[in-house]
């Protein structure tokens, strides 16, 4: 199936937004720790907002709501950056959502697993 315009802008928004996270911003907020990846981006197809997901995993809930919030409040610098690198007329509102399906995925596992016994393989 042909990719449509907004699944490729999809894909280059995240693409890009990982990067500016990875090098602009942590140049800008130095002190933000913890691995963060951009796991979706779903733009409108008007392309006036857009919903980026984040995950981070930090070594404790502080760095990563700290990192969050760092994020959040830079949105509009991730924006003007993106705007650098994107060749469109307008770039869209992001909004930044916390990704926990990782979380929620280990908690299935381990619950699944309390559930299964030993001796069988699921």
């Amino acid at each position: 199936m042909k990719p449509t315009r907004t699944q490729r802008l999809n894909s280059e928004y995240q693409r890009e937004i990982a990067a500016i996270l990875a090098g602009e911003l942590k140049n800008r907020v130095p002190d933000m720790k913890g691995i963060i990846s951009v796991t979706e981006a779903d733009v409108a197809p008007d392309l006036k907002t857009a919903k980026i997901y984040i995950s981070i995993l930090a070594a404790n809930g502080e760095d990563e709501a700290y990192a969050f919030s760092a994020i959040r409040e830079n949105a509009g610098f991730i924006r003007h950056e993106l705007s650098k690198v994107m060749k469109m007329r307008t770039v869209p509102f992001l909004t930044f959502i916390k990704d926990e399906s990782m979380e929620y995925g280990s908690k299935m596992d381990a619950l699944l697993a309390q559930v299964a016994p030993k001796d069988e393989e699921v």
